[in-house]
């Protein structure tokens, strides 16, 4: 079965075909296309229309032959339909500054833990349920008939129906995640109409075919099904886990890693909202326990301030660097915003009493080890206040090709880490689609034996110093240092 998957992020998006069977599973990039904000006057948007014509360029690389095509994103952001199904502008982009203060306001109307048992989402400005309360009193909220999250929209586009993909929508703070429903009631209360919500569809259900004209568009032999994956891409990312079990903890590493377990039902505990975890939801019934934390944006920044330096040069003298010379918060908000992260590094480190780093190699190791201490706390929390119990930490994603983090990761944890496969999200989306159409059979446990058969995989196992990990985390627990 040859089936495509649209895989979104938020600098470029892919077409990827996969050719599934019962012992196979290839796949193969046909398309790449940029995507990136857009700023009009004082709004930051996505350019939708550009990312459409992508997907249908990608679509029409793909073919002329697709059993089904299934999409993920990111989440929280979304467009907004008229009566007609006519676009209200473009998309505005999550990293918008509407939402500044927004969340301040709503918990003087829904009291936070009041948010956090109904929709167990940690407090992110970038949630939609923030965007949707800034875009209150505006003409296009006011004209709006419906809400179509990224993925949803897109695939309206494609089919012409219209369905709100779960995994997707439980990332927006207005989804009952313990009913894997709508929450009318915190819509209400906030001032949303509940009735601009698509109708939920889980993974795997059929939203539609493509229409004529996106046949015409992209060449294909139809009919051509779009099948509900994972929307959301971590829910996709989760699914190509390539695990055996439900011991295990995973971790998405890419510019940003999510770190966490899957489980059967939510953690809406008051413990569980202190610690900034999120309940989203996942493939059959599950739900992804996590937080989001630092991944390698730290390592992306240095590179951008050495135009000379080599990925593979620079992870080779942070390998021959003295280990735990120097650590930082990797998840501090100072290491949020970009450029001169070498300088920004070396200013935290003296903060906390410690010396800067010596050289590019240094920095380095100061970055994957402080990184791998995040890895660590967040496994642990995501454990103990799961009460799911940990033997193995999977590491899907761009991340899973850096040998020394994921080593590293291993010794921090004191667990042993199995990487790969790097395109898991894809993975994810192009299993589900297949299973959908009875390529292959079976719960996620068989899905993931299929990736264990075909996809390359590397372990390695824990060899650090269990005392110099716990020292360098009491490091940061400490009261900084001022210069």
């Amino acid at each position: 079965m040859r089936v495509a998957a649209v895989d979104l992020g938020a600098s470029s998006g892919r077409v990827m075909v996969a050719e599934v069977g019962a012992d196979r599973l290839e796949l193969t990039e046909v398309a790449r296309f940029p995507n990136g904000p857009v700023r009009l006057r004082d709004t930051l948007h996505w350019d939708v229309l550009a990312l459409y014509r992508g997907i249908l360029e990608g679509l029409h690389a793909a073919g002329p032959e697709l059993d089904a095509v299934g999409i993920d994103s990111w989440g929280v952001d979304y467009g907004l339909l008229d009566a007609t199904g006519g676009l209200l502008g473009n998309p505005v982009h999550h990293r918008d500054r509407r939402t500044e203060g927004v969340a301040e306001r709503v918990k003087g109307i829904v009291p936070p833990a009041d948010l956090y048992a109904a929709t167990g989402v940690q407090v992110m400005p970038i949630n939609t349920i923030y965007q949707l309360v800034a875009a209150l009193g505006t003409p296009q909220l006011a004209a709006a008939r419906d809400l179509l999250l990224m993925p949803d929209l897109l695939a309206y586009w494609l089919t012409g129906v219209r369905r709100a993909e779960v995994t997707n929508a439980s990332t927006t703070g207005l989804l009952d995640v313990s009913a894997r429903r709508w929450s009318d009631d915190v819509a209400r209360r906030v001032g949303v109409d509940p009735a601009v919500f698509a109708p939920l569809i889980e993974a795997g259900e059929r939203i539609g075919e493509l229409s004529p004209h996106v046949l015409a568009e992209t060449g294909l032999s139809g009919p051509v099904p779009v099948i509900a994956v994972g929307s959301h891409d971590t829910a996709s990312a989760v699914v190509g886990v390539p695990a055996e079990g439900e011991r295990f903890a995973f971790i998405s590493c890419g510019t940003w890693s999510l770190v966490g377990v899957e489980l059967p039902a939510p953690v809406l505990t008051e413990a569980s909202r202190a610690a900034n975890f999120s309940n989203e939801l996942g493939v059959d019934g599950t739900v992804r326990y996590l937080r989001n934390v630092m991944g390698l944006w730290l390592l992306q920044e240095c590179l951008r301030a050495w135009p000379d330096a080599d990925l593979l040069t620079v992870l080779d003298e942070a390998a021959a660097a003295p280990a735990f010379g120097a650590v930082v918060d990797a998840g501090d908000p100072e290491f949020l915003a970009p450029g001169g992260m070498p300088e920004r590094i070396a200013d935290a480190c003296r903060r906390l009493g410690q010396d800067a780093p010596a050289g590019r190699g240094g920095i380095v190791r100061c970055v994957l080890e402080s990184l791998a201490l995040a890895h660590r706390r967040v496994v642990r929390q995501a454990s103990a206040l799961s009460g799911r119990e940990v033997e193995v930490v999977h590491v899907v994603g761009g991340g899973a090709r850096n040998a020394l983090l994921c080593q590293l990761t291993a010794d921090a944890c004191g667990l042993p880490v199995v990487a790969g496969p790097v395109e898991a999200t894809a993975l994810g989306n192009v299993l589900v689609q297949a299973r959908a159409l009875g390529a292959v059979q079976g719960d996620l446990a068989a899905l993931r034996a299929l990736l264990r058969a075909t996809q390359p995989l590397t372990r390695y196992e824990p060899r650090g110093d269990e005392h110099a990990w716990a020292e360098a985390e009491r490091r940061l627990e400490r009261t900084p240092a001022r210069a």
